[in-house]
């Protein structure tokens, strides 16, 4: 069997696509040993992705500059105004199709594309051309961003159009992919077809990441060591969960001498968060480290570990760090809302409050650290849902039904 991939991003660092499409390769690998997997790889940032710890057979690498000309950018104002749509997006994905279209696609049993970002270049890039009728193609996220359970995009009539677009190549693709059953099931509905969206969830390999390095970890100063490492975006609330640990520490100081809660984020909300905890001892916000510093720190540095999901009515997105989690089997609080992706796949109620019930949050944390107290042997949050022969069952369904 012959697997062409064609990614946007296989970044070590700095974003969960890269981490789950390098582990989607490597996962690959091991379900069909046998078989040929080239890659084509269309970046369009300029960095070491360490391509050599992937096991393909091929690599094909295409850089894209994003620069538009000033032309261009000039006349985009009319063209977003009037006619709704970008024609500064519209160049870029341009670019994108001058290099789908030379793919030799016709050797190909399964041809796979990854989305990546907002814009979901490669996938856009495929609009009538011949490739798309032979493509599974993955939604990572929902499409248009609008329609993002998080998202406080107003509906313009470029999302619209944007919709447009993408209900074309939907009709146009051999299948149709995202990593949650609630996403699959909302794009499904949305883009009204006929065909059925699958669902292959995120996955994890260690084996594609290098953690030689490993200079920036924090060692664990308390005995039972909270963390948060990730974004805070789309409506993720963390800032309920540290009021509601700040009160248990003022309530035992048992928790006080014995806790600690690491929050490591970046940018903006790095910065509010220093300024509004900064009387509070046992919460400590450090910036953002890479990948390898990152995930060690969590699987030997600490014993609880926070999940933020969207904290709207529903959350369809399955968060990229869910396999990697799940794979140092280590016990989980995940704050969402009644309606969640993660609500589906972890089964005990004890790992799981809802993100806006502080009163939920305060009593399941508590319960996490009386335990991890007494014992701090493994845990299975997440079952087998990421596990290898899970992906297998999945990916031979998808195969054999598209």
């Amino acid at each position: 069997m012959k697997f062409l991939v064609i990614v946007q991003d296989l970044r070590i660092s700095g974003t969960s696509e890269g981490i789950v499409s390098r582990s989607f390769l490597s996962k690959l690998r091991k379900t069909y040993p046998n078989s040929i997997i080239d890659v084509v790889y269309i970046k369009h940032f300029k960095n070491d992705d360490q391509l050599d710890l992937l096991s393909v057979d091929t690599m094909n690498i295409f850089f894209v500059d994003f620069k538009v000309p000033f032309f261009t950018r000039l006349l985009n104002k009319f063209f977003c105004r009037f006619l709704h749509r970008s024609l500064n997006n519209s160049h870029i994905v341009n670019k994108y199709t001058s290099i789908v279209a030379k793919i030799p696609f016709e050797q190909y049993n399964n041809i796979f594309m990854r989305s990546s970002g907002l814009e979901f270049e490669v996938i856009r890039s495929a609009k009538d051309l011949p490739i798309l009728k032979n493509a599974i193609i993955n939604f990572h996220d929902a499409y248009p961003v609008f329609w993002d359970s998080g998202s406080k995009l107003k509906l313009t009539p470029i999302e619209l159009f944007k919709l447009k677009e993408m209900w074309e190549i939907v009709k146009q693709c051999k299948s149709c992919i995202s990593p949650a059953s609630l996403l699959s099931e909302d794009l499904q509905y949305l883009y009204g077809a006929s065909k059925k969206f699958y669902t292959l969830p995120h996955q994890y390999d260690e084996s594609v990441f290098d953690f030689s390095d490993l200079n920036s970890v924090r060692k664990k100063e308390k005995p039972i060591t909270i963390s948060y490492h990730g974004a805070i975006q789309f409506a993720r609330n963390i800032d309920i969960l540290i009021d509601a640990y700040l009160e248990l520490v003022k309530q035992n100081n048992t928790y006080k001498e014995n806790t600690e809660f690491i929050i490591r984020v970046r940018g903006f909300h790095n910065e509010r968060l220093r300024k509004k905890y900064s009387d509070d001892q046992n919460v400590i916000i450090l910036e953002g480290v890479d990948f390898a510093n990152s995930s060690y720190e969590q699987n030997h540095e600490t014993d609880i570990l926070i999940i933020l999901e969207n904290c709207s009515l529903h959350s369809n997105i399955l968060v990229g760090k869910a396999p990697f989690l799940a794979s140092i089997k280590k016990p989980v609080l995940s704050l969402s809302p009644e309606k969640s992706e993660l609500r589906r796949i972890i089964k005990n109620e004890k790992y799981i409050a809802t993100c806006s019930d502080s009163n939920e949050i305060k009593h399941k944390l508590e319960s996490l650290i009386k335990d991890r107290m007494n014992s701090k042997s493994e845990v299975s949050p997440f079952g087998d849902y990421f596990g290898d022969a899970n992906f297998k069952s999945m990916i031979e369904k998808l195969i054999s039904n598209s």
